[in-house]
């Protein structure tokens, strides 16, 4: 495969999800994510849009499962301790991204000109 993967965080779910135009091109691409991206996706669209949609969601999402490591964990916890508005799922995805060589999607704030984020609104 040609195409670059990107490791999506939560936000670029949601993004992709409401038909946010700076998101359509990401739609079609190599997408990886972890365990605790899809866990707060369900979560959350579990609030918004209640339990069926957010799990057929989620199961569709499977697919793009990638593992987590205890030292992925742990790395991402150190990142956690000195950028507290970070959410767990999103530095575990960050740091599971740094471990593959690929880019880091997403629009939230935290990440704005972090090295190997892709950084949309």
């Amino acid at each position: 495969m040609n195409d670059p993967a990107y490791l999506f965080d939560t936000y670029a779910f949601f993004e992709i999800i409401r038909g946010n135009p700076s998101y359509r091109k990401y739609a079609e691409i190599h997408a990886i994510t972890t365990i605790f991206n899809l866990a707060e996706l369900n979560y959350n669209l579990k609030k918004e849009k209640g339990r069926q949609v957010a799990d057929k969601y989620v199961d569709n999402y499977k697919a793009f499962l990638v593992e987590v490591t205890l030292e992925d964990v742990k790395k991402a916890m150190n990142l956690k301790v000195e950028m507290k508005d970070l959410s767990i799922p999103d530095v575990v995805g960050y740091t599971v991204a740094k471990r593959l060589g690929i880019n880091f999607l997403t629009g939230d704030e935290g990440f704005r000109n972090m090295p190997d984020v892709e950084f949309v609104k």
